[in-house]
């Protein structure tokens, strides 16, 4: 992967995603994000996943592949999203001291041709056939111990509903992830 985030970079978007989601949670509205940053990165226009834990299980996990929008703001989107993703409750108040925030900052989608190209670990899938959609991080493998038989089934299965092995008919693509967050959030 040729694209890279300083230090300061990821500590501005891991901000930016604490205050929006602290402002979801408390207020009900996503916070702005305000002017220019100095970090030409955050504000070329790129993709991002934010995913966030309450005392280590999943809550929320939500995100989008480069768009119009610049980095910066597709991480505080995701955030505030995350906050109500469908498949968990809505984070509540209480939630906060126990918040942990990890984004996954995406390189462009890469079509494949055949899953021997994908490197279990270093590669996101992306599948789609139709209306039907789903996605899995890179580290979502590695977190499970899956196999990529397992990758990609569970993904076409559970994510793009085209059962276990509807992958097969479907364009596949690959993507690469910046991951980073923090252990223990600051808000």
């Amino acid at each position: 992967m040729s694209f890279i985030l300083t230090s300061d970079e990821k500590e501005s978007l891991l901000k930016i995603a604490e205050n929006s989601v602290q402002s979801m949670t408390l207020a009900g509205e996503r916070n702005p994000v305000t002017g220019q940053f100095h970090e030409g990165r955050l504000n070329e226009k790129g993709g991002a996943f934010v995913s966030l834990y309450v005392k280590g299980e999943l809550r929320g996990c939500i995100g989008s592949f480069e768009g119009d929008s610049s980095l910066a703001e597709a991480v505080n989107q995701s955030a505030a999203s995350a906050t109500h993703d469908g498949r968990f409750a809505p984070l509540a108040p209480d939630d906060l001291s126990s918040l942990e925030i990890e984004i996954s900052v995406l390189t462009p989608l890469n079509r494949i041709r055949s899953k021997d190209e994908i490197i279990l670990g270093k590669h996101g899938i992306f599948i789609r056939k139709g209306l039907n959609r789903g996605t899995f991080l890179p580290q979502v493998a590695e977190k499970y111990n899956w196999s990529l038989e397992e990758f990609l089934g569970r993904c076409s299965r559970d994510k793009a509903g085209l059962g276990w092995e509807g992958w097969k008919q479907a364009e596949l693509y690959t993507f690469e992830a910046i991951v980073f967050g923090n252990l223990k959030s600051r808000i």
